[in-house]
């Protein structure tokens, strides 16, 4: 039998404290509520209306601060980094698209997102769910909070830095990576990537990025690093000088479809697909005849060429890629908000153009694709974009001009849109205090055999996706376990 021992008060009192020093630290956020009101409290300096494009405000010592507390997870995944003006996130949804369908677990962060956060960071197509969100948010809390003792990550930081770390989380093959604002400064260019994608440049952001396309080029390619590979597309000879500039004093090889790599493209219609486009990229190592484009406009062919030439890249440095498999993956390819018809009765279509050059390719990609009668546009945009390029452009288009107001805290004034519309054009249009009144008027305004297309804005494009399909099962599906995009999110490209 077993001696009985009396235990002390002092004794009893030890034991007591041991116990508690193994119990868990108490997690900062219980619930994934609390943690996503942390993170949408953070600093968000592209709110600002008159912001300060500078080292102080987009702090890249500051990123690698923070991800050094973390572990370094940019280093720990190979990746992929994009940047240009216009079709960066179709560019990288294809490229992660046909590398997914050649076995790969490929990780993708893009921005901005259309309804819901959780479009941002997705792996094998597949958003980050909530708990894995509120795992990373807990994990990242204190690192977050060091740092922020004497300067504080900002909302699109932390957002990065999550990414990083839940492709780590999912052992990851590759990661694509686009960046957020310019890239010379943006908080993506950290990374160290295998290949580098440089698509279309154009006006844009010219308070942050410069006037000029030249100006825009060196802010773009300042995500060039060393001896990295570039692919990149046609530009315009003043953007192309610097392009080529850059990358010699980097020593880094670029390429060009069309140029330096055979790449062709055609319109085309028939029975099985309607009207689309196809392609042809030809390389020593890759052969790709009469692909069908997945997404409509001249631009996505031009878009999905450079996503071709970056696999073959790929497959040059190592990776295992089958074309077949990589078509099957292209084939397969959906983007919400680049001409996504969201209603059927009457017609309505969505699409994220937001500068002049993507206005302009809009309008003429729904002109060969898109039969219809008449064209109503429903148009918002923010006061930071090229807004009388826009408006030159979208009048070669639209019978009918509605403009209205996004939920963003730099959103034109609808009066000031028409007021310029009406100067440049001599055209006649319409204002609406908000989209639910926009679309009222819209549809006053169409038959069975017309089209409304809502543009201008990631912003107005949300908000349409959001009233027009919020309330279908599939959306709520897909709703569950993300959270909504915020009224005053910033809008990045």
């Amino acid at each position: 039998m077993a001696k009985s021992v009396k235990t002390t008060g002092k004794k009893r009192a030890k034991k007591s404290t041991s116990k508690v020093a193994k119990l868990k630290p108490r997690k900062p956020f219980r619930t994934y509520k609390e943690a996503i009101k942390y993170l949408y409290a953070r600093t968000d300096y592209e709110k600002q209306e008159h912001l300060r494009y500078n080292v102080t405000t987009f702090n890249l010592a500051r990123m690698k601060k923070l991800l050094s507390l973390l572990g370094n997870p940019h280093k720990k995944v190979p990746t992929v980094h994009i940047a240009g003006t216009k079709g960066k996130g179709s560019t990288a949804t294809m490229l992660a698209k046909m590398l997914e369908s050649n076995g790969y677990k490929v990780g993708l962060y893009t921005s901005p997102h259309l309804v819901h956060l959780h479009e941002r960071i997705t792996v094998d197509s597949g958003m980050i769910s909530e708990s894995e969100m509120l795992g990373l948010l807990n994990r990242i809390y204190a690192p977050v909070e060091k740092v922020a003792k004497t300067d504080p990550p900002t909302f699109f930081e932390i957002m990065t830095a999550l990414a990083f770390m839940h492709f780590v989380d999912v052992q990851a093959d590759v990661a694509v990576i686009e960046t957020g604002l310019g890239g010379r400064l943006d908080s993506t260019n950290v990374i160290k990537p295998e290949l580098v994608g440089i698509t279309s440049l154009s006006i844009d952001h010219q308070r942050q990025l410069g006037s000029t396309l030249s100006s825009i080029a060196r802010e773009k390619a300042g995500v060039f690093k060393r001896g990295i590979p570039i692919v990149t597309v046609q530009q315009k000879p003043e953007a192309m000088l610097v392009l080529k500039s850059e990358a010699t004093a980097v020593k880094a090889p670029l390429s060009v479809t069309g140029n330096d790599i055979d790449f062709s493209y055609r319109f085309e219609t028939s029975r099985e697909h309607g009207p689309h486009m196809r392609i042809c990229l030809t390389t020593p190592t890759s052969k790709f005849e009469h692909l069908r484009v997945p997404l409509h406009g001249k631009h996505q062919a031009i878009n999905c060429g450079l996503a071709l030439a970056m696999l073959d890249k790929l497959k040059a440095g190592g990776y295992e890629i089958d074309s077949e498999k990589a078509t099957k993956g292209l084939n397969a390819v959906l983007l919400k908000g680049r001409m996504e018809m969201i209603c059927d009765d009457p017609r309505i279509m969505i699409d994220a153009a937001h500068n002049a050059a993507s206005v302009e390719v809009l309008i003429h990609a729904i002109g060969q694709n898109i039969p219809y009668d008449s064209m109503v546009v429903i148009f918002g945009c923010n006061n930071d974009k090229d807004i009388k390029g826009m408006l030159q452009k979208l009048q070669y288009g639209a019978d009918k001009v509605i403009f209205t107001r996004s939920n963003s805290a730099k959103a034109m004034s609808p009066q000031d849109l028409a007021d310029m519309y009406t100067e440049i054009c001599g055209k006649m249009c319409q204002t609406a205090v908000n989209l639910g009144e926009a679309l009222r008027l819209a549809r006053s305004a169409v038959g069975k055999e017309d089209l409304i297309c809502i543009t201008g804005s990631f912003y107005l494009i949300g908000q349409a996706k959001m009233r027009l399909q919020g309330s279908s099962k599939e959306a709520k599906k897909a709703a569950k376990g993300a959270t909504l995009l915020p009224p005053d999110l910033v809008e990045v490209v």
